[in-house]
């Protein structure tokens, strides 16, 4: 039997040429976002790519002999002391559930924290479709801080999730 790729994924923070490609396989595989939410997926590394630090993208991949597993995007929230956003956390569809979601989360609040983040905000739909986002964020440790009602359409809000991050990790 082979190796659980989530349980052997190698984790990066430098940028490859190939990271563009495999972030938009990554997020299409999910079935959830729309073509316009795939390319800002993208345009994000692009970003990263073209200014480094400088663009307030930071990334986190999870790989595999056979590639990318999946991924964080964070960054501070500019005009804050030391409030962090996580625009994105994608896993390949076929491996939720084994808990690469949950390390590259953990993971990546540590590095937000060693990058003096003291607070970690993430933004999801409120749509049914999501009722596993929001609960995957709920069991790592996150309240709702906010429901915004149909922010995105009509019936369709936006939940904003927060996690304080004090003393989360060894510094």
């Amino acid at each position: 039997m082979a190796p659980d790729p989530t349980r052997t994924a190698a984790f990066r923070r430098e940028i490859r040429a190939t990271d563009p490609a495999d972030i938009r396989r990554i997020v299409e595989s999910s079935g959830y976002f729309s073509r316009e939410e795939i390319e800002i997926a993208v345009e994000l590394i692009d970003e990263r790519i073209a200014r480094g630090d400088a663009s307030g993208y930071h990334f986190l991949f999870a790989d595999s002999a056979s590639g990318m597993l999946g991924y964080t995007c964070f960054g501070p929230i500019p005009a804050t002391e030391s409030s962090y956003d996580l625009y994105w956390i994608a896993i390949n569809d076929d491996l939720r559930g084994h808990g690469l979601g949950r390390e590259l989360l953990t993971r990546t609040e540590c590095i937000v924290g060693e990058m003096g983040g003291r607070r970690l905000y993430i933004e999801t739909s409120s749509r049914g479709q999501y009722a596993s986002t929001q609960g995957f964020y709920t069991r790592c440790g996150y309240r709702l801080e906010a429901h915004l009602k149909d922010f995105y359409s009509q019936g369709d809000g936006k939940l904003i999730y927060v996690r304080d991050l004090t003393g989360e990790c060894a510094r």
